[in-house]
């Protein structure tokens, strides 16, 4: 649930990660925390901060090279030095990516519809003011 790293600069908790300051780089770091509505709740699920962190590797890996990112290391690269004696707590749940600022989007991808999102759907077809295909829930 919390990722504590003595002597690194932490930049930034989120709801789910922590941003550290390496100097040239940030450490971003997905915890096991979950939230739903903008609010953590006092229990997290075990390794979800590693699923999230692989499903992006996945992702910025798929898209390498189509889309330039902001990753300068992946999964099974080593870790700088300063960052060995925590190794096994950033392990899998660890990204080292440019220091860039933030493009203020978030994005929530479902695998399906349902409560006042499917009637919204059903409705008017947009749901939060973006239209797209989706199949029903079933």
């Amino acid at each position: 649930m919390q990722i504590e790293l003595p002597g690194i600069h932490r930049v930034k908790s989120g709801k789910v990660r922590e941003i550290f300051d390496l100097g040239e780089a940030f450490l971003i770091v997905a915890t096991d925390r979950i939230s739903a509505f903008d609010v953590v709740m006092p229990n997290g699920i075990p390794r979800k901060g590693e699923v999230l962190t692989q499903l992006s590797f996945f992702w910025f890996r798929h898209f390498a090279d189509i889309a330039p990112h902001h990753l300068l290391a992946w999964e099974d690269d080593p870790l700088p030095k300063a960052l060995e004696p925590y190794a096994e707590q950033l392990r899998g749940r660890s990204m080292l990516v440019k220091k860039a600022n933030p493009l203020p989007i978030e994005c929530v991808v479902r695998g399906y519809l349902a409560g006042s999102a499917w009637k919204e759907y059903q409705q008017t077809e947009p749901v939060c003011w973006y239209s797209f295909q989706a199949e029903p829930a079933r």
